[in-house]
């Protein structure tokens, strides 16, 4: 059993308060943690941004956002105004602005005094990649009188754009802070399903000896969305699907699902098995990249209730713009666990389901003893991990269907986190907003894995950037282009995921 930390004081000052996600996640998020009495008592939280806000009108705000997306409804009114009464907001001319960094370093010094906080600092950087730089180098210049305290910078994807702009951001930081005070959030890995994928993989000897090429003929991983870009053209279409989910979300779940048994759970053992995942895995050659990987972007037709003119005519998007809203692709990891293996990934825009899901699909009974008196064959075993948007874990068996003939049908052993535990799973931020705190990196992302993820993408990137080629376009509502379909089905594969018609399949087998 693990003893609970207890988290230390702490003021925490959130970068880009009055952004979208400060509203919906970090502010909601910091509440959960009060509801759960995982805040210490000597907390406080500081916004910073550049719009004018008063102390009070910044506390409007947060009431507004914890009251719209908290969690745990209904609200728990004196907790939420014990939270907004240490509360603040600091206005910046810019998030490089000296005086505006001076006036956050003499607030932070007297909420010291107010609600000792011990001179304990976690900076989250909620702002797009291109205030980075300012802030950081600010941060670096800010000193502490008091003796034993912590300065931690939190920082959001993406990590640089390539490998190049990657090493230069973690040059940027380690100037200021060490490694053990950066912390890269990813928050696929503040999941409870993500999370789980160790314990379900290491605390079961039913799967440790099979978890490998000899008995799993392949493992997909989705990550889908049923929306398009909307307000966020001019970002995404700097960065494309490839950079904004392969190289961090999907990456991220290949990485807990191919390690090997880390020696301990410290987050320094953890990290070093991903990191040899990702050197495992094949680098892809100019030549091959169109083999194994496809490109789309969602065309004209209905999303949802309404419809779209085409990621082209999404604003803020050139009308010849080649970035990608889909990815396919099949990767194999180089090692003695997954030789010759593959693994497929999938994400984009405009699909049909909002699904994020890794199927491991086991391999056929070398003699399957019901195809000699049935039509079809006998599916094989699939576990199915779903991540969002319900959490669980299904575990696909075949099973005679009552009655005089032999009939066989794929049946679910389901595990559901909401009906099991009758609560629904932690928010992911909470988690990793409590994980900074403490300073647990484990569910963090370590400079030598960004490293190495983008070794991975970084050819790729290159053998687009020299191509004619241009992404395909598929129609909304659809699970990308032909493309996509034909790179799994010609090696005698087919996408899956838990709604497929598959998992209903009956097989009726005259005796």
């Amino acid at each position: 059993m693990f003893i609970m930390q207890i988290t230390p004081p702490c003021a925490l000052v959130i970068f880009g308060a009055s952004g979208d996600l400060a509203k919906r996640k970090l502010v909601p998020a910091i509440y959960g943690l009060a509801k759960e009495k995982l805040l210490p008592q000597n907390f406080a939280l500081v916004g910073f941004a550049r719009s004018e806000m008063s102390d009070e009108q910044y506390r409007d705000d947060c009431r507004q956002s914890v009251r719209s997306f908290a969690r745990v409804k209904p609200v728990d009114e004196g907790l939420l105004e014990w939270l907004l009464a240490r509360t603040y907001y600091v206005a910046a001319a810019d998030y490089g602005d000296e005086r505006s960094h001076k006036n956050l370093n003499d607030r932070l010094g007297e909420i010291d005094r107010v609600h000792q906080t011990a001179g304990n600092r976690l900076f989250y950087l909620s702002t797009p990649p291109g205030q980075f730089e300012p802030i950081i180098g600010r941060l670096g210049r800010q000193t502490s009188d008091a003796a034993n305290t912590f300065r931690r910078v939190v920082i959001e994807k993406p990590f640089g754009a390539d490998l190049a702009s990657a090493r230069e951001l973690n040059t940027l930081l380690h100037r200021d802070f060490d490694e053990n005070s950066v912390f890269r959030i990813d928050h696929f890995l503040g999941k409870e399903t993500v999370q789980n994928l160790m314990v379900m993989r290491f605390a079961n000897s039913i799967f440790e000896p099979i978890w490998n090429y000899k008995y799993i003929d392949h493992v997909q991983v989705t990550v889908s969305e049923t929306l398009g870009v909307g307000s966020r053209g001019e970002y995404y279409d700097r960065s494309g699907a490839l950079r904004d989910m392969v190289q961090n979300h999907l990456f991220q779940l290949v990485a807990l699902i191919a390690m090997e048994p880390p020696v301990s759970l410290d987050a320094l053992s953890i990290r070093d098995e991903k990191v040899k995942v990702y050197r495992a895995i094949r680098p892809l050659s100019p030549v091959n990249v169109d083999q194994q990987v496809v490109r789309g972007q969602y065309g004209v037709g209905k999303i949802g209730d309404g419809r779209t003119g085409g990621y082209l005519n999404e604003r803020d998007v050139p009308p010849a713009s080649r970035t990608e809203t889909f990815v396919a692709m099949k990767v194999f990891i180089d090692n003695w666990r997954w030789s010759g293996m593959p693994f497929y990934l999938r994400t984009g825009k405009c699909l049909p389901d909002k699904l994020t899901e890794v199927v491991v699909r086991f391999r056929s009974p070398p003699l399957t003893l019901f195809q000699k008196q049935c039509q079809s064959p006998v599916f094989p075993n699939d576990l199915i991990i779903r991540v969002q948007p319900e959490e669980g874990i299904s575990w696909r068996l075949n099973g005679k269907v009552p009655g005089g003939q032999m009939s066989i049908k794929s049946v679910a052993l389901d595990f559901s986190y909401k009906e099991t535990f009758q609560v629904d799973p932690p928010d992911a931020y909470e988690r990793l907003i409590q994980d900074s705190m403490l300073g647990d990196q484990t569910l963090f992302i370590r400079a030598d894995e960004v490293d190495a993820a983008w070794s991975v993408i970084d050819p790729i990137e290159a053998a687009w950037a020299a191509s004619k080629n241009v992404p395909e376009t598929y129609e909304p509502g659809t699970w990308g282009p032909p493309k996509a379909q034909q790179l799994i089905e010609r090696d005698g594969r087919r996408w899956l995921h838990s709604s497929t018609e598959e998992a209903e399949a009956i097989i009726a087998c005259p005796i």
